[in-house]
């Protein structure tokens, strides 16, 4: 059980990090926002208390160096710089450090943690010689931290509060370090043995707590558990507000004041001239039937916040990655026996068969949808990453950059997603390096001095386009051409398009760069994107004006798992081409080919379009047929037909890996299971037509 909490908190800290990271990446945009510091307060204090709960000790030692300062903060007594940005950022990176070391990822410098906290110390406002604070500390946050208060607390948790992976006694140990504390623990909520559950919390706690810190600091200690519990706190004495004629409470009146007691039975009590302490021992502080009613009250009060809670955890529940992967898996499975099925009773020409198979067919495309959407997660959690890129790479390199993002809550599988983090990183990266001018530069020309990076997504059928764009200096392309001509990449004498040109700086080991840095220079970032790009079946485009800026498309299929396609014939074998980039399908006569004259072009609606025969590319033996098919694509921005022998129409392809021998088969990116038990190779169609081009220039 404790192993599966400490998980959960792992993943938990992991959100509440990169929360904290957007709150303080957009704190720095506006430091005076007191909901982004309570944020960044609420969620550092959260990863330190329950990192306490469950042993992370050097994790809640060192956040709560970083939350003491920002505790000063909230309370008006420091303010936002960008220095102490600077510096909670990278203790951020050292709270995910340490994270990881703990399960046997890495090392942590020590040396590195103990100085951002010096460093966090140093900025914290410093008392004179005499002991009092700088004169710009408000005289009410002053007295608030000298004059010494006594609150009455009491703590009830919800019996289910130790199944949620929460610890009382961590909360009250905390308590311990605000002050000085008394606490009386209660048991009269303990049932009979027989009823007793061992992972229910039956105790609830008074605590007098005299403490200089104020309600607030009380208040945080309940932070994550406030909806969980019932909690009270009451200040019953403050020396500063204490009158002449006050006098201490006496036992009964304290009772009374608790709710422990009713001032009737208090006052038939004193009537009958004994010690007050002696007659509620005697008789109880109060009757049976009150006790019953007060747990009737009590259990309606839990019932109606457990259904409350309830519907919030039906609202959202946490599942592991596995068991969604394992579901679409099955989803997969089903829907290849679905096809079988279909096919088998279309062989049988059984109408109630037929019948059967179509109700299957319905329910499977509903579950494959649904299993689909729930891996489905906004791609602005991506974004939001990148950020604290752009900022620390624009000081790095002494530029002013501010980034844009919109279509946050686009929607993309959950591993198209994680697929994506290392091409969008490359790109921003050379964005930032090659694109933005350095601010004197930008001003020369017009510009503003900060430079601007958008970086959004939204969906386009069944595909999502991710755009980056930069108002910097632009691609030349001439200078592109030049280095591709320079390193033997292309013919002195070649006339190509912008588009081709621009392609060129997704070579291997093409680079712009004039000296190698640790930003860019050794021609493999780009390379990468590229290669990530196409592995997730996508495509890329290159949009550039000299002087204005870059447009970078990404063309992103939404999900890898099942996809829609076309399923196509050659000789015995299927093959399978993704729907998304068929544009069209035209027929290739004899007629045709002997008309092109030995060229692999074919006239349709009025232009040329190249094709690529696939019988002679895998080289599969047989006749052609006499009218064959050529199935035109989107390459690039470029139409090129695939000539097979025939178009058995439209797939639902569940996409299963190669072996690892035929993972770095070009041309084939991927194979499935046909209703016969067959197996089709997945087409990727760059790959084919950049191959076919590599063939014509290797003949020339």
């Amino acid at each position: 059980m404790i192993e599966q909490h400490i998980a959960t908190y792992r993943e938990e800290a992991g959100e509440l990090l990169a929360e904290l990271e957007t709150s303080l990446l957009d704190l720095e945009e506006t430091p005076e926002d007191h909901d982004l510091i309570n944020r960044v307060f609420r969620a550092m204090h959260t990863i330190k208390g329950s990192g306490a709960m469950f042993g992370f000790d050097d994790v809640a030692a060192f956040t709560h160096e970083v939350e003491t300062v920002f505790d000063l903060v909230r309370n008006g007594k420091m303010v936002v710089t960008k220095e102490l940005l600077d510096l909670t950022l990278k203790s951020r990176d050292h709270i995910s450090a340490l994270l990881d070391a703990s399960a046997g990822f890495g090392q942590v410098d020590v040396n590195e943690g103990a100085a951002l906290i010096s460093g966090l110390r140093l900025l914290v406002p410093q008392t004179d010689s005499t002991g009092e604070q700088p004169k710009a500390a408000p005289v009410a946050a002053e007295s608030e931290e000298t004059v010494q208060q006594t609150w009455r607390i009491r703590f009830q948790p919800n019996r289910e509060l130790l199944v949620c992976g929460s610890h009382p006694i961590a909360l009250i140990n905390e308590l311990r370090g605000l002050g000085s504390c008394l606490v009386t623990a209660h048991f009269d909520e303990v049932p009979l043995l027989e009823s007793l559950v061992g992972e229910h919390c039956y105790l609830y706690w008074d605590i007098i707590l005299t403490t200089n810190r104020g309600e607030p600091a009380i208040k945080d200690v309940f932070i994550f558990v406030e909806d969980d519990c019932r909690i009270s706190i009451e200040l019953i004495d403050d020396p500063s507000q204490l009158n002449e004629d006050e006098h201490h409470k006496k036992l009964g009146e304290i009772l009374v004041a608790r709710g422990d007691l009713s001032p009737d039975r208090l006052g038939q009590t004193l009537l009958q001239q004994k010690p007050i302490g002696e007659l509620l021992v005697d008789q109880g502080a109060v009757t049976q039937e009150q006790v019953f009613s007060a747990l009737d009250e009590q259990q309606q009060v839990k019932k109606i916040r457990q259904e409350h809670a309830a519907s919030e955890v039906a609202a959202s529940i946490r599942v592991p990655a596995e068991r969604l992967d394992q579901l679409v898996n099955l989803v997969g499975e089903m829907v290849t026996v679905q096809a079988r099925l279909t096919q088998v009773s279309g062989a049988l020409g059984d109408a109630v068969f037929v019948a059967i198979a179509e109700e299957v067919e319905r329910l499977t495309n509903e579950l494959r949808d649904t299993a689909l959407n729930i891996r489905m997660l906004p791609i602005g959690s991506t974004f939001s990453k990148f950020k604290r890129l752009v900022r620390d790479l624009s000081q790095e390199l002494g530029k002013e950059i501010e980034m844009e993002t919109f279509g946050g809550d686009t929607e993309l599988d959950k591993t198209v997603i994680e697929k994506l983090n290392d091409p969008l990183v490359h790109i921003i990266r050379n964005s930032i390096d090659h694109g933005i001018e350095k601010p004197a530069n930008r001003l020369a020309v017009g510009k503003p001095g900060a430079g601007t990076i958008r970086l959004g997504a939204e969906h386009a059928g069944d595909s999502v386009l991710i755009t980056i764009h930069d108002d910097g200096g632009g691609i030349n392309r001439d200078a592109i051409r030049g280095k591709a001509i320079e390193l033997g990449m292309l013919s002195p004498h070649a006339d190509l398009t912008d588009q081709e040109i621009f392609s060129y700086i997704f070579a291997p080991g093409f680079s712009m760069a004039a000296q190698i840095t640790s930003v860019s220079g050794r021609g493999v970032g780009m390379d990468v994107v590229k290669r990530g790009i196409e592995g997730l079946r996508g495509t890329i485009v290159v949009d550039s004006a000299l002087g204005k800026g870059t447009t970078i498309t990404l063309k992103i299929p939404l999900t890898l798992a099942i996809i829609e396609s076309l399923l196509v014939k050659i000789g015995a074998s299927h093959f399978v081409l993704p729907l998304a980039a068929i544009e069209e399908c035209v027929e290739l006569s004899r007629a045709d080919v002997q008309a092109s004259h030995g060229r692999n072009l074919a006239k349709v609606r009025g232009q040329l379009t190249p094709y690529i025969c696939l019988r002679d590319q895998f080289g599969i033996e047989g006749s052609r047929p006499e009218i064959e098919q050529i199935v035109i694509v989107s390459v690039q921005g470029h139409r090129i037909g695939f000539v097979v022998d025939f178009v058995v129409g439209e797939h639902q392809t569940v996409i299963k890996p190669l072996g690892v021998l035929y993972q770095e088969v070009k041309g084939i990116s991927g194979a499935t299971i046909l209703g016969d038990g067959s197996v089709a190779l997945i087409l990727s169609p760059g790959d084919l037509a950049q191959m076919a081009e590599t063939a014509e220039i290797d003949q020339l």
